[in-house]
C-alpha cells in the first residue's frame, strides 16, 4: 500500500519538476517554465490527488442509489435543471458528502509525507510539524502538546458536525 502511494507521489515530483511534463506543456503553450515543485500548489495537488477517491466513492455510492424518477418529477413540475439539482440531487447527496468528509478529514489532517516530498521546506502542515518536533528536534514535550491539540481537533470537530446534523435532522 505505502509503496504504491510513494510511487505516485514520486511521479508527481517528475511531472512538476522544472523539466517535467507540466512545464513542457506550459512552455509549448507559451506560458514558459514556472517553478511548480516545492510550492504550496504542488503540495495541494498531491493531497487532492491522493484523497479525491476517498471523497468520490461515497458520493458516487450515494448518488447511484438515488431514484431517477425524482429528477423526472422535478422536470415534469417545471423545474429547470439547475433547480432540480439544488432541490433534489444536492440534498440526496449530503450523506455521501458527510461520509466522504469523514474519510478524508482525519488522514489529510495528519499528512506528513506529501508536504515533505512536494511542499518544500516552508510547508508547515500539522503532521509535518509533529514529525519534525518528534524526530528532528527531539522536542517531545512540544510535540506532545501539538499532538494533544490535533487529537482535540480530530475529536471535537467531527462531534460538533455530527451534533449539528442531528439537530438539523430533528427539526
Amino acid at each position: 500500500f505505502w509503496t504504491g502511494f510513494l510511487m505516485r507521489i514520486n511521479a508527481w515530483i517528475g511531472l512538476l519538476a522544472d523539466q517535467g511534463w507540466v512545464n513542457a506543456v506550459l512552455g509549448w503553450i507559451g506560458v514558459g517554465p514556472v517553478p511548480l515543485l516545492y510550492t504550496p500548489a504542488a503540495m495541494y495537488v498531491g493531497i487532492v490527488y491522493t484523497y479525491l477517491p476517498f471523497m468520490v466513492l461515497p458520493l458516487y455510492t450515494r448518488l447511484s442509489r438515488a431514484d431517477p424518477a425524482l429528477l423526472e418529477a422535478a422536470a415534469d413540475l417545471g423545474a429547470p435543471p439547475w433547480r432540480a439539482f439544488l432541490r433534489v440531487t444536492l440534498p440526496l447527496s449530503l450523506p455521501g458528502v458527510a461520509a466522504g468528509c469523514a474519510l478524508v478529514f482525519i488522514p489529510a489532517v495528519g499528512e506528513f509525507v506529501i508536504p515533505e516530498l512536494l511542499g518544500g521546506p516552508d510547508a508547515a502542515l500539522i503532521g509535518r510539524v509533529l514529525w519534525a518536533e518528534f524526530f528532528n528536534n527531539r522536542d517531545w514535550p512540544t510535540a506532545s502538546a501539538v499532538a494533544v491539540c490535533l487529537l482535540a481537533v480530530l475529536v471535537v470537530l467531527p462531534a460538533m458536525v455530527t451534533a449539528s446534523f442531528r439537530r438539523r435532522a430533528a427539526r
